[in-house]
Formats: C-alpha cells, sequence, structure tokens
C-alpha cells in the first residue's frame, strides 16, 4: 500500500493570497510603504507567538508550534496586508494586534468569535485616523475578477463552505443588480463596474467563508450569508455606508454561536479537510506494519 501525503488546504490559502498580493505589487504597481507588510506580517506572527506562549504559561518552541496555527495567522496577516492601507507602520502593527488578540480575547465554545483580519481592520479603522480601505488599488479588470473567482472557488469548496459565499453574492450582488439595473435603469457596464473589485472577491471567497467562523450547518451559512449580503447591500445604498461587508461580518459574528445551537451540525476542523495525495515513494518492506 502506498503512502499519503497530507497537506493543509491553509497552505494553498495563504498561497494564492501571496500571489494576489505579488500581482498588485509588480503589476498593477501599488505604492505600499514596506513598513506596511513587514509590520502586518512581522507583527501577526510575533503577537501570535506570544499569546500562545501566555496561553500555555510556558515557553514553546516556535518551529513547532508553527505547524499548528502557522497557516491561520499567516492568512489574517496577508488579508490587512491585501486589503488594510495606513499611514505609518505602528498603526499597521496595532492592527496586527488587535488581529491576533481578537482570536484570544473573545471566544465562545472553545472557538474565537469574530473573524480576526475582519476584526483587527474594522477595529484599527474605528481607533485611529490612519487607516482605510482602497478597493479602488484593484481596478476592474476582467483577467483578475477571474483570476479570484477561480482560485476563491477552490479553496472555498475545499473547505466545504461555497454556499456561504454563493449566499453572500445572491444577497449582495443580486439586490445591487435589482437596484440598479430594473429601478435606476443603469447601463449593465455600472453593474459588472461595481463588483468587480478585487477587496469584494477577496471578502466573499477568503473571508466570509471563513470555516472557524461561519455557522456550521448548511442552511444556517446560507441564511447568514444571504443575510450580512442584504444588509450590506441596504447600509451602501441607502445610508451610503462604507466598507459594509467587512462592517456587517463583525457585526454578524455573535448570531453564529445561536445559530449553532439551533441548527446543531458537527464543527469543522482543519484535520478533517486535509488534502492527500499519493505517494511515489515505495514503501520499506520492512517496516512495521500498523
Amino acid at each position: 500500500m502506498r503512502k499519503r501525503l497530507f497537506l493543509d488546504p491553509r497552505a494553498f490559502q495563504a498561497g494564492f493570497q501571496l500571489f494576489f498580493l505579488c500581482f498588485g505589487l509588480l503589476v498593477l504597481k501599488w505604492d505600499i510603504d514596506g513598513g506596511h507588510l513587514l509590520a502586518s506580517v512581522g507583527g501577526c506572527l510575533l503577537f501570535q507567538y506570544a499569546f500562545e506562549c501566555m496561553r500555555q504559561a510556558r515557553w514553546i518552541p516556535p518551529v513547532r508550534e508553527f505547524r499548528h496555527w502557522g497557516f491561520s495567522v499567516l492568512i489574517s496577516a496577508l488579508s490587512l496586508c491585501l486589503l488594510l492601507r495606513t499611514n505609518g507602520w505602528t498603526t499597521s502593527l496595532l492592527a496586527a494586534a488587535l488581529t491576533v488578540a481578537s482570536k484570544y480575547l473573545f471566544r465562545y465554545g472553545g472557538r474565537h468569535l469574530f473573524n480576526p483580519s475582519a476584526f483587527g481592520i474594522m477595529a484599527t479603522l474605528l481607533l485611529t485616523g490612519n487607516a482605510w480601505l482602497s478597493p479602488g488599488q484593484w481596478g476592474s479588470g476582467a483577467l483578475l475578477f477571474l483570476l479570484i473567482l477561480t482560485l476563491g472557488t477552490i479553496v472555498v469548496t475545499r473547505v466545504q463552505h461555497l454556499d456561504v459565499s454563493l449566499a453572500f453574492l445572491a444577497g449582495y450582488a443580486g439586490l445591487m443588480a435589482w437596484r440598479q439595473l430594473w429601478v435606476l435603469g443603469w447601463p449593465p457596464d455600472h453593474f459588472v463596474h461595481t463588483l468587480c473589485t478585487g477587496s469584494l472577491l477577496l471578502f466573499t471567497f477568503f473571508m466570509i467563508s471563513d470555516p472557524r467562523t461561519a455557522p456550521a450547518h448548511p442552511l444556517a451559512r446560507i441564511a447568514w450569508g444571504f443575510g450580512i449580503g442584504a444588509l450590506a447591500f441596504y447600509l451602501a445604498a441607502f445610508k451610503w455606508w462604507y466598507n459594509t461587508p467587512l462592517t456587517v461580518l463583525v457585526l454578524a459574528a455573535p448570531l453564529v454561536p445561536l445559530l449553532n445551537r439551533l441548527l446543531p451540525k458537527d464543527r469543522f476542523t482543519w484535520k478533517d479537510s486535509l488534502i492527500t495525495f499519493p505517494s511515489f515513494i515505495k514503501p520499506d518492506k520492512h517496516a512495521a506494519q500498523p
């Protein structure tokens, strides 16, 4: 019997996000201070390690522990790099601290309540005047749209949370299409331009679909995702709020435990989603059989 290799799907998500970051820096020519990138990534890794040491009340070998939480915190750090813009590295470091702290300070049922990067971004926007989101940095090119759509679908399908992403799009994009195309009579290209932004697509396929902070039951995920999309649409279209998907995601997080109680289901674990590949290395004939 051939051996099998196991790969954490979070490695793919981190790799996709790193690709998008390189695409923005090299192709789209983003003007990002290197201090922001260093503070976001280095700060998240440092704060995560510090919190883990405090949680376990002992010094822990960083290399060994990275296998358990490294990809998760790296995904959060790359989300800060992709979405958040600041006027200084100290603000970026604050965002990293708030992102990681939310995982340890706001917990229910043994897991964190908020999506870490969403909480860190929104808290930084509220607490400082030196941070903002820049959805226009992505442009609206069809190539970028297809890349994010394809890669994002791979990620959320792997963890079986494509339903919440599609539900969010149904609530947000569906209602946006109804208002712009049917009620206001705007041309279709305006509607396409509204949706084809990298920030919205990254939120849809890499943030709201986070299996650790989304409801466990499929029906609860669909209702939750559609509700977030519908409320985000209302606040954007009629109240002229900015960054409504992120705002509503943070505000709706406390509803997840309630939905999990109303519609119980086994909780998601990353071990259950490991990707397996057959190894072409022949097993040792003298190896002990299990």
